[in-house]
């Protein structure tokens, strides 16, 4: 969508914008002073359009824009259900309990009726019935919940059993028995308070473990089925990325059929999909297949299972942490060929779920398991080019994986995502270096002729001056999609600078270099606090907590120290307070006001070199003639700095600072010029005495 393009909008287009513009009137209107925004008209225009022309569409829209509306609003325009996707349970919630019926009820009086919705989540978030009355018999997953023997089970109902532990646990268990006699959609979010994962485990039922409604003796109580009902009669159905990337890799029978999907927070949905399509093997995924398949096999056969188990623990052992170039280890090899050969042999044991089966339930979930497993392990043998594996250790020796994903999900997405759908992908974050090339590939979607590289581009941007009035990102386009830039509402340049401590020397060692700390300490004092402080590392995080707490009065808030949420509702509520943390505070983080006043960023986010996943694309870039990490660690550099940068301007009438303390953002020229046009247009500048008076006159405001 460009400003070429729409200059004529056509008969349909004119029809569809001006039905969506009278949806996003009604619901702007009955918000006390509410209005609608230029960027929000267009992104309704745009989406329109689209839906119109069926033609897929990318929306960058910045914070403030309004764009759960944006996009609700021409949504409703389309028969049948609607799906969103979002990348959190948490923004899932928000649609689901705030916009969606606020905007319903405010349309109802434009579309002469009011729009239904609902949420539709993976079965694992449903209580299963099926599950809970064997959860007397069932033993605890976790290892030493309640220190049972792997080896032994104990008697059905007998006092040694799951419901006969006394405790936290089994407290918890006895109230979920009692809220599953009075909740009406077994959904665990209504669970309050909630309960442990271990003891969730028990009582829920994962989708490859599930028998069907037809074969289960509760199917026509299912909760899980019950949603998927509700789900398809639905205007407007609202999932996650988790459950939309299972939905693709299963062949799109789990969400109802539509004919528009809108994929907000689209830049996380590629990651999504790589981790649905990842699998592992580890010594107690083969304990608990051994336990499940007990009551179905015969003993030489569950034998072979605790052999192959007890071969994976040596072949873990024996390797070091880290991606596996060529062949698997000799040892680990030798384990994958047992488990492949064990798992087959107990499948085969186990058979047919037949609708008479005296225990369907308990014979589907010990298939589900093998069947799981051994794919893993052939997965492995096989050793595909498109697969990365690597061995996976905890600092603390407590979990050792044997891990597969694939190198590229870019492939599965342009098959699976776009078929028999309009798809409208949108973010504050899509315009990488101010270009929408690198997510559009990331997304599967086929580029248009041949354009510079987004980092070219970007350096050849830099020539503008630094502080030239912001430009949109030019839009890009291919085959059946286009993009559109609507910026955001917020005056970036008067209410944020942006600093660049260009006069540090470049980072290398892990942790906080001196200079660096030194620096943090005269930007937080300059302001009195009121700081968050994004770090690459534990290390660093703690090590600047350390350094703020000797050296001032100010108090720190340092992640690991206190649950998070509660830690960032300290950070909202205790003014001239600092909250430091690592990557889950890059985003998500939302402290509008002056109670955030100062963002730092140690260092640029790239990705350690030792991550699996991202040094294997970087290889295969290189392999190529291209350059790997201008392909793969730059971008996932860019995404993460301008989340972290993010969290400063929430509002209107926020005022503040970023504050990078890694020079080669300015002094890369390669990659610098890219990730500063990746970044909110804040007002630039690498003068530490400017930096440190506007923090001192801020102060005092």
């Amino acid at each position: 969508m460009t400003s070429e393009t729409t200059t004529t909008p056509t008969p349909r287009q004119r029809k569809s914008r001006k039905r969506a513009g009278e949806l996003l009137a009604a619901a702007v209107g009955a918000v006390p002073g509410g209005s609608s925004r230029e960027g929000q008209v267009q992104m309704v225009e745009a989406i329109a359009d689209a839906i119109a022309d069926k033609e897929h569409l990318l929306v960058q829209a910045g914070t403030g824009t309004g764009k759960s509306l944006g996009y609700l609003t021409p949504a409703l325009l389309v028969e049948g259900p609607v799906v969103v996707s979002t990348a959190t349970l948490a923004l899932q919630s928000q649609l689901v309990d705030h916009d969606l019926p606020r905007l319903a009820k405010a349309v109802q009086p434009v579309l002469g009726r009011e729009p239904t919705f609902a949420v539709l989540k993976g079965r694992h978030h449903y209580l299963c019935l099926a599950k809970l009355e064997n959860s007397a018999e069932d033993e605890p997953e976790g290892e030493g919940l309640f220190e049972v023997d792997a080896h032994s089970r104990p008697a059905s109902g007998g006092g040694s059993g799951w419901l006969g532990e006394s405790g936290k646990l089994g407290k918890q268990v006895e109230r979920v028995h009692d809220w599953a006699m009075e909740t009406a959609t077994g959904d665990r979010d209504e669970l309050d308070p909630g309960v442990d994962d271990r003891v969730w485990r028990q009582v829920s039922m994962p989708a490859r473990e599930c028998v069907g409604a037809a074969r289960c003796p509760y199917g026509e109580e299912c909760f899980a089925e019950a949603s998927r009902a509700r789900a398809r009669e639905a205007d407007v159905v609202v999932t996650n990325h988790s459950l939309l990337a299972v939905d693709m890799l299963a062949g799109r029978h789990i969400v109802p059929p539509h004919k528009l999907l809108i994929i907000d927070e689209a830049h996380e949905l590629a990651d999504r999909v790589s981790s649905a399509s990842q699998a592992e093997l580890t010594p107690e995924s083969l304990t608990a297949a051994a336990r499940r398949a007990r009551p179905v096999v015969q003993p030489d056969v569950l034998t072979s299972l605790v052999e192959a188990g007890d071969a994976l623990t040596v072949g873990l052992a024996e390797a070091p942490n880290g991606r596996i170039t060529g062949e698997l280890p000799q040892a680990l090899a030798e384990a994958c060929t047992l488990i492949d050969a064990a798992t087959r042999r107990a499948l085969e044991s186990i058979g047919d779920v037949k609708s008479d089966d005296p225990d369907p339930v308990r014979k589907q979930q010990a298939k589900a398991v093998l069947d799981e497993i051994g794919n893993t392990a052939q997965r492995l043998l096989e050793g595909s080019d498109h697969d990365v594996a690597w061995v996976e250790k905890h600092e603390t020796g407590t979990r050792r994986a044997l891990v597969v994903a694939p190198l590229s999900v870019a492939g599965l997405l342009s098959e699976t995502l776009y078929e028999e759908r309009t798809v409208v992908a949108t973010s504050a974050t899509l315009a990488l270096g101010g270009r929408f090339d690198l997510v559009a590939r990331s997304l599967g979607l086929p580029l248009g002729p041949v354009r510079p590289t987004p980092i070219a581009a970007a350096a050849a941007e830099a020539a503008r001056p630094a502080n030239a009035a912001p430009k949109p990102a030019p839009p890009t386009e291919g085959p059946g999609w286009r993009s559109l830039d609507v910026g955001s509402p917020f005056d970036y340049p008067k209410q944020g600078i942006l600093y660049v401590a260009a006069h540090l020397p470049r980072p290398a060692a892990s942790g906080l270099p001196e200079a660096a700390g030194e620096e943090l300490l005269k930007l937080i004092t300059a302001l009195g606090g009121r700081t968050l402080g994004l770090f690459s590392s534990r290390k660093a995080a703690q090590q600047a907590a350390e350094l703020v707490r000797a050296r001032t009065t100010i108090p720190v808030l340092l992640q690991g120290e206190d649950a998070l949420p509660v830690l960032v509702r300290r950070f909202r509520a205790e003014r001239d307070t600092c909250l430091f943390g690592v990557m889950s505070l890059w985003q998500g983080v939302d402290v509008p006001g002056d109670a955030c006043q100062l963002v730092i960023i140690d260092r640029l986010p790239f990705p350690r070199p030792d991550e699996p996943l991202a040094a294997a694309r970087s290889a295969a870039v290189d392999s190529t003639g291209g350059s790997g990490f201008s392909a793969v660690s730059v971008p996932i550099a860019a995404v993460r700095l301008a989340q972290g940068a993010g969290r400063l301007i929430r509002a209107a009438g926020d005022k503040g600072m970023v504050a990078v303390l890694d020079s080669r953002l300015e002094t890369a020229r390669g990659y610098g010029p890219f990730l500063r046009q990746t970044l909110p247009p804040l007002w630039y500048t690498t003068r530490p005495e400017t930096a440190i008076g506007a923090l001192q006159r801020l102060a005092k405001s």
